[in-house]
């Protein structure tokens, strides 16, 4: 496939991609929309002007609306239809191709535009799946010869976070504060977090409800996750480090987290298909899957102080993850939890066994006791006030590239 739309080799958004998020278009108007190279594509007005309508189910101008939910709840029979008439019609030599005056009223500079959430996210849970993660940070706050406890490699460790400070990248975060203990205090104080961390990771949405007391199995995961993002999952390492037992995180994580605004259906995403990694012992029944369910999608993380350069300080790649999104989502629902359409999953930290992949702060610098040198001279061991941090994700294969674009988000002082 060949776009009429020029873009670059290395663009995320290729005529391969055909992601989903939100725009407000002319500082007038918001409404859904697809991207291909740097143009912007207001999805709406391809809808008016008739673009769509051999498309059955897409009965109403569901692109109209603040978010993406009203389109994804209409299940991927058309969501997959929308997806490939969207690439039909950005080909070369196709009907919109020639129609002038519909590309002039419904594509748009990057510059020109204000992307927003693209999803409502009723609930949101993360998981805790990437072994090497886990080990590192068992390593560093327990037993270096049991870093893992007992049921990590038996089930995918999870817990309910909090969807109302998910935002959109580009959001400034304030450093959050709260009671930290220091080692060699006898009892708490209350201050701004010394230890602010990211956590790179990745998070799914879900495009369908359930019941309570349904589940959702191994086999049908798929069909009820739209697509993916990219997610930085703020962490305050010194007030988590107080709190979390016996109940684990709460102050620390729910301050803030960012995603990237552009929703990678998991249809884009197929020709990266990986296998997984072995998983011994061997799991219960529900969680077992056939099939590579993994993805090859490269991530990177970059440092940008105050008035510097950025930093690439983590290289890393999805298909580290030991627990994939069918099994997540499995047991997330196997007890009859109910789910709702926009509902995140985040994948928890994304580290590989190269120290160059570790996905935090935390890990990088060793709980701070190898500071990182960045290129203005500076040293870090956790994140300062007014660093900015961008992740990067994209998957490449057989001159196909199909990518996320960035979340990225700074660290502002404590209000």
């Amino acid at each position: 496939m060949k776009s009429f739309v020029d873009y670059s080799s290395n663009s995320d958004f290729s005529i391969h991609n055909i992601p989903f998020g939100v725009a407000v278009f002319n500082k007038e108007y918001i409404g859904c929309c697809t991207r291909i190279g740097d143009q912007v594509v207001d999805l709406a007005t391809l809808y008016d002007l008739g673009y769509f309508e051999d498309i059955e189910g897409l009965d109403d101008n569901v692109f109209e609306a603040y978010t993406i939910n009203e389109f994804i709840e209409l299940g991927k029979p058309v969501t997959n239809a929308v997806r490939t008439k969207l690439q039909t019609l950005l080909q070369e030599g196709s009907a919109l191709s020639k129609d002038q005056k519909t590309i002039e009223e419904a594509f748009y500079d990057l510059d020109k535009v204000k992307m927003m959430m693209p999803v409502h996210i009723p609930n949101y849970t993360d998981f805790y799946s990437s072994i090497d993660h886990a080990t590192n940070v068992g390593k560093m706050l327990r037993d270096p010869a049991n870093a893992l406890f007992p049921n990590w490699k038996h089930l995918p460790v999870g817990y309910h976070g909090r969807a109302s400070s998910i935002v959109v990248s580009g959001t400034e975060i304030n450093r959050p504060k709260g009671q930290m203990k220091p080692a060699d205090a006898d009892k708490p104080i209350f201050g701004p977090c010394k230890q602010l961390d990211f956590e790179l990771e990745m998070a799914f949405i879900v495009n369908k409800n359930t019941e309570m007391g349904e589940s959702i199995s191994t086999k049908d995961a798929e069909d009820a996750i739209f697509g993916m993002v990219v997610f930085n999952d703020w962490s305050a390492r010194d007030i988590q480090a107080w709190e979390y037992v016996p109940l684990g995180p709460f102050l620390a994580k729910n301050f803030g987290s960012s995603i990237s605004p552009w929703v990678v259906t998991l249809e884009a995403l197929e020709p990266f298909r990986t296998t997984s990694p072995n998983q011994d012992p061997e799991v219960l029944d529900y969680l077992k899957f056939e099939g590579d369910k993994n993805y090859d999608i490269n991530l990177e993380v970059y440092i940008q102080p105050e008035n510097g350069d950025q930093n690439l300080i983590c290289e890393s790649n999805y298909k580290h993850m030991y627990w994939n999104m069918n099994q997540q989502l499995a047991h997330h629902t196997i007890n009859g939890c109910n789910v709702e359409v926009g509902d995140m999953y985040a994948s928890g930290t994304i580290s590989g066994t190269d120290p160059k992949s570790f996905g935090s702060m935390m890990e990088l610098t060793w709980r701070g006791q190898n500071p990182l040198s960045l290129n203005n001279g500076e040293e870090r061991k956790f994140i300062e006030d007014n660093d900015t941090v961008t992740m990067k994700a994209w998957a490449e294969k057989d001159g196909i590239r199909v990518g996320f674009g960035e979340v990225s988000g700074k660290i502002i002082p404590t209000l």
